[in-house]
């Protein structure tokens, strides 16, 4: 379901932040869809 709503920039910074951290560091080849539900 859509979130009504366009994402911010730093909803998206979040998220590549996070990739760029040792928190991530069991995430590989995940593609991350930051579009408030968009994509299906």
């Amino acid at each position: 379901i859509p979130m009504r709503r366009l994402g911010e920039p730093e909803e998206v910074a979040k998220a590549i932040y996070f990739l760029c951290t040792d928190q991530s560091s069991y995430v590989n080849g995940a593609e991350l869809h930051i579009n408030g539900g968009q994509h299906v």
